[in-house]
């Protein structure tokens, strides 16, 4: 392991609250610092996993995967408790956790001993310092407490549980630092360092301030906002921190000893197709294809003599495409969404005749999933599936508008509610938002924040950058005022950061066995429905099938 330390706790914009950090900026000044590892544990999620562990791969930089969870006590007290994957399996627990936490916790996004103990295979822990469990009972004077907590820990996790410090500024921590250094000796437990990552840079304070104040909804010089975070928390070298610990040593060794203990990758690239049911002694290959030639047939026989006079060509491109699919591995895909809608025709429900790449199929004409003849009107197959770049087969299915959460209620009690749910998707901090936030934050006039943002063309996938450069108008404002001037200098620093978690308008994924196997999950605050914890994008990547089904207006007014 290159370098003499080991950032083991960094928070990434996609702890959304506190992360400043875009994660492969963190990844390049990690590799740039000279880091052979960094570990990243959002608060209680794994949001930003995939895209961590790809931004790695680039840089050449060891990915370590974990969470800061928030635990409770029998009391219904919080604290922090920050877990690590050692291993595959470890990492899978990990999934495990973090989905328990939302779907299980009480509060929600919590998790009790029980349930960390229940997932702790493979993991490694740190107490999480001043704001852990025993850092909390050892700030209130209870030695003893503090002392039964670290053995209870210590015991259930052998060489597994690390007593974490600091020395970032905050209150408390050298109080701490201390009683963890008598526990550590009294009990034979490892002390390690780490620095709370949330920002790159020491100059990033106020920016995730800033972030912090827009998130809790306060102003920088409100007088009663809790002040949580310290200039300190940056991600610093390794000769910074080792000067920092110089009188424990120990515990900047010890985040090189865990980096060596975590090893794991994750396997992009593979796909893993959902369950579809199929009689004994038969294959899917077998049922498409049976399906998809008794589907043309009844397509056929349904066309006048004069329209099917071309017919002789269908056969053989039905073939064709039967042997790519079948080539691939897709046969299930094509036989779920065709049972989905088919399905949903049967509740009488509208079903959109078919666009986009699907059209061009027709095996999918055949099978009912669209009433596009792709023959008729000269579609391209290969838009949908290419055996000479693999890929996910995409076809985007339209249902009525009103009644789309039927087809999906039927997809889950049909493959399996621990199967199938629908995918996250990350609202960021736009343009003309940003700046009434900051606006707002540094206490600028209503006003002053609303021209500003006015001025801003509203247009999707505009940035403060492209606005200034397209506005003269825009540009002499900024130019011209130096309050405005301030907003803006935040307002660049924060643009494009994840703001919130939402739920994608179309897509479902379905996994063959319990989606905890692949992907973690979330529970929307908004509908209290389950959904995955990565986007749409980072589902494919891992391997699973997302099938997009669309409400539209449209249907629902035919």
């Amino acid at each position: 392991m290159s370098g003499s330390f080991v950032h083991l706790k960094v928070h990434s914009e996609y702890s959304i609250v506190d992360g400043l950090i875009r994660t492969d900026e963190l990844v390049e000044r990690a590799a740039a610092l000279g880091m052979g590892a960094v570990g990243l544990t959002d608060r209680v999620n794994l949001f930003a996993s995939v895209k961590f562990f790809e931004a790695c791969q680039r840089a050449g930089v060891k990915p370590i995967f974990g969470a800061d969870m928030r635990l409770t006590d029998d009391d219904g007290e919080e604290s922090r408790l920050t877990v690590l994957a050692a291993s595959v399996h470890g990492y899978r627990n990990l999934i495990s956790l973090v989905s328990a936490a939302h779907l299980d916790g009480s509060p929600r996004g919590t998790v009790d001993r029980a349930t960390v103990e229940r997932y702790g295979e493979g993991l490694i822990l740190l107490s999480g310092g001043c704001e852990g469990d025993v850092g909390r009972a050892a700030r209130r004077g209870d030695s003893a407490r503090a002392r039964a907590l670290a053995k209870a820990w210590a015991q259930r996790f052998v060489d597994r549980y690390y007593l974490e410090v600091s020395r970032t500024g905050r209150a408390g921590e050298e109080a701490w630092l201390r009683h963890a250094v008598e526990l550590a000796a009294e009990l034979d437990l490892p002390v390690v360092a780490t620095n709370d990552v949330c920002f790159l840079a020491a100059d990033d304070f106020e920016a995730h301030e800033t972030r912090v104040c827009i998130q809790h909804g306060r102003t920088l010089n409100d007088p009663r906002r809790e002040r949580r975070y310290s200039a300190e928390q940056y991600l610093k070298s390794a000769d910074t921190m080792a000067a920092r610990f110089r009188d424990l040593p120990e515990a900047i060794e010890n985040t090189l000893e865990i980096a060596r203990r975590c090893t794991v990758a994750l396997d992009i690239g593979k796909y893993f197709l959902p369950k579809y049911p199929v009689a004994a002694g038969e294959t899917l290959e077998l049922l498409l294809d049976r399906e998809a030639r008794a589907g043309l047939a009844k397509r056929m026989a349904a066309v006048t003599s004069t329209d099917a006079a071309g017919a002789d060509c269908y056969l053989p491109r039905l073939e064709e495409e039967l042997g790519i699919i079948n080539k691939m591995g897709f046969a299930a895909y094509f036989l779920v969404v065709a049972e989905v809608v088919q399905w949903a025709r049967g509740q009488g429900i509208p079903v959109g005749p078919g666009r986009g790449s699907g059209a061009g199929s027709l095996v999918a004409y055949a099978l009912g999933i669209t009433d596009v003849d792709p023959i008729s009107y000269d579609l391209l197959f290969e838009r949908l599936l290419n055996p000479e770049r693999v890929s996910m087969p995409d076809i985007d299915v339209d249902f009525c508008m009103d009644r789309r959460d039927e087809v999906i209620a039927h997809v889950a009690d049909h493959y399996g509610h621990e199967a199938v749910c629908q995918i996250a998707t990350f609202g960021t901090m736009a343009a003309k938002a940003v700046v009434r936030d900051v606006a707002r934050v540094q206490g600028k006039p209503y006003g002053l924040a609303d021209k500003l943002s006015k001025l801003i063309p509203f247009e999707v996938g505009m940035t403060l950058a492209r606005a200034v450069k397209e506005s003269a108008e825009l540009e002499a404002f900024i130019a011209g005022d130096d309050e405005v001037g301030e907003i803006m200098d935040m307002a660049y620093r924060l643009e494009g950061l994840v703001r919130n978690v939402g739920r994608h308008a179309g897509g479902v994924v379905m996994a063959p066995s319990k989606l905890t196997d692949f992907v973690p999950l979330y529970v929307d605050e908004a509908s209290h429905g389950v959904m995955t914890q990565l986007d749409k994008d980072d589902v494919e990547k891992v391997g699973l099938v997302k099938f997009d089904f669309l409400g539209l207006k449209t249907l629902t007014i035919i």
